[in-house]
């Protein structure tokens, strides 16, 4: 029965206050988020975009900024630990092109003894999402009820599943809308966005992977570091250690972009061992590396971020993350032999190399614009809740700053459709551009922001 006294906010009054650059109460948030996730809805599609553009356009302020996060994370279930278990620790990037640190960070982690309850995500925009390339792998299963992603949990020592209907519902409902409605890269809605998925795991630790360049949603330096401090503030007010290390994003990160691609890059690696790495795979390896080492030092199993590099570096030599993988995907209902050759299983129905249309300096790519690319190959969705192709994607065939000669291969594009090749192909031609000089590039690892930057 509806308090008379205390009538609920209408979605239209909030709307038009956020619209018009006031500041929202504590209550007039929750009431969005309530209107948003009540059976039957009390709010359409279209006055949720209307919101979502409207903080786009006006942002939101710190104690709203809580607000909507804390709204969102009790929308539905959260994770509640009913006995002692490990460090739990994840990681979450803010998106990018070939970005796929979590397949091989969570196996390392859970090798070296930690937990990593993984909530992962779906594409969105020009970027990847974990959940679709796990799926590209047969019968892998990531929808799990919260009592049995725990059970994974404390058997693997880490799961890689999605939200469920009851767990975070609201980011659910918002992030979908997100992808068509022009407001992904909102500082704002990022925030609330990953940090009540993550919070929702009830988690001792939380490193942030937060990309800028091409490939980002955040363009810019200044732009990353400020979506940086907003999540490490959410991150240690709710009392989780979290530390934000800030990564470029100017061109596809490793070999492949994709979803079954991906999964084929991360398997060579964790199979690797000893012997050599993927080629073109250098910088997803060092980049993994690190984000684990800053997991493992937070977890204690590293005395420095550093020491953690080379504890996670050994688990992946000696296999032991291989193992760790092949235990979650068992469980998770998912067919390793394909594994065994990994290669084999990709079977695109057309294929088309792009190639260097004169001698130069691979110096630059528009990265969203390859995004865009691998994306409208069929890797990911026109419409929220579409299938995506698990064999659609690009293979780099060199890295910023290689010397490349006359009609050397460059970038190789993979469908089930051939239909879908032309327009993709024009995409990347325009996308790439070559010097005759070296290019001067950014690093791949940039500054690291922890909770005594923020003070």
């Amino acid at each position: 029965m509806n308090d008379l006294n205390h009538p609920a906010p209408h979605p239209i009054d909030m709307i038009r206050a956020k619209r018009d650059g006031k500041v929202l109460t504590d209550n007039e948030i929750q009431a969005f988020v309530d209107a948003v996730v009540q059976v039957p809805p009390r709010i359409t599609d279209a006055q949720i975009a209307s919101f979502l553009m409207a903080v786009f356009q006006r942002g939101l302020n710190p104690e709203e900024l809580a607000a909507l996060t804390r709204a969102m994370r009790f929308s539905g279930e959260t994770f509640q630990r009913t006995r002692p278990t490990p460090f739990r620790v994840d990681k979450h990037s803010t998106g990018g092109v070939g970005d796929k640190t979590s397949l091989l960070i969570a196996p390392i982690v859970a090798a070296a003894g930690l937990a990593d309850p993984m909530i992962s995500g779906r594409s969105l925009g020009h970027t990847g999402g974990t959940l679709d390339k796990l799926e590209s792998i047969p019968s892998f299963s990531t929808q799990f009820s919260v009592a049995d992603f725990t059970r994974i949990v404390d058997q693997c020592g880490f799961a890689m599943a999605g939200q469920t209907p009851t767990l975070v519902p609201a980011d659910r409902i918002l992030y979908g809308l997100r992808d068509h409605t022009g407001t992904i890269e909102s500082p704002a809605l990022i925030t609330a966005s990953i940090m009540s998925k993550k919070l929702a795991e009830d988690l001792d630790g939380l490193v942030l992977d937060v990309k800028t360049g091409s490939g980002a949603f955040m363009k810019t330096d200044e732009d990353s570091r400020h979506l940086a401090r907003l999540m490490v503030q959410t991150g240690e007010a709710s009392g989780t250690r979290t530390v934000a290390i800030l990564s470029t994003m100017d061109q596809p990160l490793g070999r492949f972009a994709g979803n079954w691609l991906e999964v084929w890059e991360c398997v060579d690696i964790l199979k690797a061992g000893t012997g050599p790495r993927p080629p073109f795979s250098a910088d997803l390896i060092d980049l993994s590396l690190t984000l684990a080492g800053w997991m493992l030092f937070l977890g204690g199993k590293a005395d420095s971020p550093e020491a953690g590099y080379e504890l996670a570096d050994h688990l992946l030599v000696s296999r032991a993350a291989y193992q760790s993988w092949l235990a979650m995907v068992r469980a998770q209902h998912g067919d390793t032999n394909v594994f065994d050759q990994p290669a084999d299983f990709h079977q695109p129905v057309a294929m088309h190399t792009l190639r260097a249309p004169h001698s130069g300096y691979f110096a630059a790519i528009d990265c969203t614009a390859a995004g865009w690319a691998v994306q409208r190959l069929g890797a990911g969705r026109l419409i929220p809740g579409g299938p995506v192709s698990a064999h659609a994607g690009i293979e780099m065939h060199a890295k910023l700053g290689d010397h490349l000669t006359a009609d050397q291969p460059l970038i190789t594009l993979y469908s089930e459709d051939e239909a879908l090749l032309s327009e993709p192909f024009h995409m990347l031609r325009e996308a790439i551009h070559l010097t005759h000089t070296p290019p001067t590039l950014a690093p791949l690892i940039g500054d690291v922001i922890t909770h005594t930057e923020i003070k």
